[in-house]
């Protein structure tokens, strides 16, 4: 890894499972490395897979098998920019699926309980219009939805 800083995602015993999924999920995304622990660690046996690194569209990140002492929390979640309806739903679907749960305003939690933040690049160029009525209708519709509607979200400005 070439990056000067790099995010770790805390796993329990699922690390490679769940590299695996992210990776299938978007394009520039790669398992680059799986490593195996040299010893007995308290989440491990020695040469049980302790950490994997990953390239997630484009990025670096490490996962690691560290066990149960720590969960993740909404206190972190992994923003996705869409570029349309079509890829916001298949990328919502997959990330429910198997346990996941929706949330509202476009966060979700994956089945390892990582939050995820759905959002098309359309939801923030409402929300963040310089016309502050725009703003203020796509902000209103968009707090109503779980996984967002880009299609609702331009009715409720167009009604302006």
């Amino acid at each position: 890894m070439t990056d000067k800083i790099v995010p770790c995602l805390w796993f329990d015993g699922d690390a490679e499972a769940a590299t695996a999924f992210y990776v299938s999920l978007l394009s520039d995304s790669r398992v680059t490395a799986v490593n195996r622990s040299p010893v007995d660690t308290p989440s491990g046996q020695a040469d049980s897979v302790l950490t994997v690194q990953f390239v997630l569209a484009g990025r670096n990140y490490l996962a690691l098998n560290g066990g149960p002492a720590f969960r993740f929390t909404e206190a972190v979640s992994l923003i996705v920019m869409t570029e349309d309806q079509a890829e916001t739903d298949r990328l919502w679907t997959a990330l429910t699926a198997d346990g996941g749960q929706e949330s509202d305003c476009g966060w979700l939690k994956d089945r390892w309980g990582l939050s995820w933040q759905i959002t098309p690049r359309r939801l923030m160029d409402l929300v963040t219009d310089p016309d502050p009525a725009r703003a203020k209708a796509a902000m209103q519709a968009m707090m109503t939805m779980q996984k967002i509607d880009i299609a609702a979200l331009d009715a409720a400005v167009a009604k302006l």
